[in-house]
């Protein structure tokens, strides 16, 4: 994250305010998800896991997502758009 210029308050930033656009239910340790984050007019995508038990949240990456690879909005990937 870091390299990518994404800091500490971007990524709390999404985790507090941001919109999960896809939950990962099945994953190994804890369900994760998804979150779309604005960041000015900076779309950020972070993928976090939840330890319920634990009362914590496992931040696993953060990325500016590629406009080639999801929709306008960054909520879906245009290969399961286009269904390709």
């Amino acid at each position: 994250m870091f390299e990518r210029g994404i800091g500490i308050k971007d990524i709390r930033l999404a985790l507090e305010n941001g919109e999960t656009i896809e939950n990962y239910v099945d994953d190994a340790a804890y369900p994760g998800r998804l979150i779309l984050a604005q960041r000015g007019k900076r779309p950020l995508h972070v993928v976090a896991a939840d330890n319920a038990v634990g009362d914590e949240v496992v931040v696993i990456t953060g990325y500016r997502p590629d406009r080639t690879r999801w929709t306008e909005d960054f909520k879906q990937r245009r290969d399961e758009v286009s269904g390709v």
